[in-house]
Formats: C-alpha cells, structure tokens, sequence
C-alpha cells in the first residue's frame, strides 16, 4: 500500500538508537524527510550513518537535550514546523514508591513528561497556523497496564496517554492529528544489554542472553521488535488514515489480558 509519505518532513526525538531509529528508518524507507534528534552528538552521527546505509536516505541531525526547556526550545528553532512529530525521547525509571527519591520522578517526568508537553506546545500552534500536521507520541504499556513496580511510569504514561486524547479531541478542529502508541517491553539495544549481562553472570557467557528470554512471560512466545513499533507509527501518520485522531494505541500483543507484558 502506498501510505503517501514521500516528501513529507519527519521529526524524530530520541532518534539515535531503539524504538526512535526504527522509526526514522521505516518513515525514510517510506520516501519521508527525516530529522534525527538525540542528545549524544557521537551516538547521533552513528545513527546518521546508519540510516543512510540502510535506506539510501541521508537525514539531518539536530543535537538537543529535550530535559530542559532551552533544548526544547532550541529543537524548536532549529526544525519549527515538521510535517510530522514523533514524541519518543524519554525513560522513567522502575521502583516502587519507596524506592524512588523526588529527583527520580523530577527526572523522568522533566524528559518524558513534560518534555512532550512542551514540545506539543511549540510544534502544535505552527501545524494549527498550517492547517495540517501529525504529532505521535511514543508512550508505554506502563500508564494502561499500572504495576506497582513501575508507579512513576504509570502515573507519567497515564498522563501523556489523557493529554494526548485531549489534544487530539482539540486538533482535529484545526486538521491537525495527534495520537499515541504504547509499546510493551520491546527488543531494544537496551533489553538486550540487560539480558547480555544476566547471561555474563548467570551463564558464564554473554552470547547464550537470548536462552534468558522466556516465551512464557510474552504474547506470542517472544518480545517484539522496535521495527514493529515503528512500522505502527508510520501506519498511523499516514494520510491513509486520515480519519484515526486522538487514539492511543496499545501495542502488547494483547498481554494486558494475560499479564503477559
């Protein structure tokens, strides 16, 4: 199906590895114009190069710490109206709520929380002015699925999941479409190095991480990849579907049902 997304211009956060990277690659596959964002300017170039080894497309690079306010606003400046945005920078950390300081939530919340707040702030009033424009936001299994374990990133994801409902209940007034995805526990670089280091100390040997992976405990016997989410978010940004605004949607494999996420 042809998803009518060559040309378009593709704002990525969070963009030099995981989740954020698949989906700079799926949308330039797809003919976009992609902007990588990420903090870490070496981590940044490497994604660059990949991107473009992989799909023949050379994306630009804006460096920018998306936890403050001045490196949101400098993203701002530097890209001010992208056809689409993609919200995906960002990481609360797991405890219960004893186990986590006020700096911990103050931390993951000024990122993830906030940080996508903001940016709908100053990207929304541009595609508003335009008449059109997609913001998606990456969100997480975390704020549906509430585990006490994970209260910070409950309690976050739940508000990114209302705020963006209640952004996109606004939007479609002014052609603007916003929505959200959330992905489960996903094979990034970061669960593999997890796994790498659990089979180091357990096994004796790194190689052997993916024997530590247990079907049991995901949806059809495994955790899915980032190209997975990413594929999902295209679908979803595309002009195809024109008429799906204000969704949120739950990318599990349906373990919510199960307890398998």
């Amino acid at each position: 199906m042809e998803l009518n997304l060559t040309g378009k211009t593709v704002l990525v956060t969070g963009a030099s590895k995981g989740i954020g990277l698949a989906t700079a690659k799926a949308f330039a596959t797809e003919g976009a114009l992609v902007t990588l964002v990420a903090r870490d300017a070496e981590r940044l170039a490497a994604a660059q190069a990949d991107l473009k080894a992989e799909t023949g497309h050379q994306p630009e690079t804006i460096v920018a710490d998306l936890a403050s306010d001045d490196g949101r606003v400098k993203l701002h400046t530097a890209a001010p109206c992208p056809d689409i945005l993609i919200n995906n920078a960002g990481a609360i950390k797991a405890g219960g709520l004893s186990d986590l300081s006020m700096d911990d939530w103050r931390e993951g919340w000024e990122l993830k929380v906030f940080g996508y707040i903001h940016l709908c702030k100053l990207f929304y009033p541009d595609m508003t002015q335009r008449g059109s424009g997609v913001i998606l936001n990456v969100i997480g299994m975390g704020g549906r699925a509430v585990r006490p374990a994970y209260i910070c990133g409950a309690a976050g994801n739940a508000a990114l999941i209302g705020f963006t409902q209640a952004l996109g209940a606004e939007a479609q007034t002014a052609g603007v479409r916003v929505l959200g995805v959330n992905p489960s526990p996903t094979l990034t670089d970061r669960m593999a190095r997890f796994f790498k280091g659990k089979a180091k100390a357990e096994l004796g040997d790194e190689s052997r991480w993916e024997e530590l992976i247990d079907p049991a405990k995901f949806p059809f016997g495994r955790p899915k990849s980032p190209q997975e989410v990413a594929d999902i978010c295209v679908m979803m940004a595309s002009p195809r579907v024109e008429y799906l605004n204000g969704t949120v949607i739950d990318m599990d494999g349906g373990g919510q049902w199960t307890g398998r996420i």
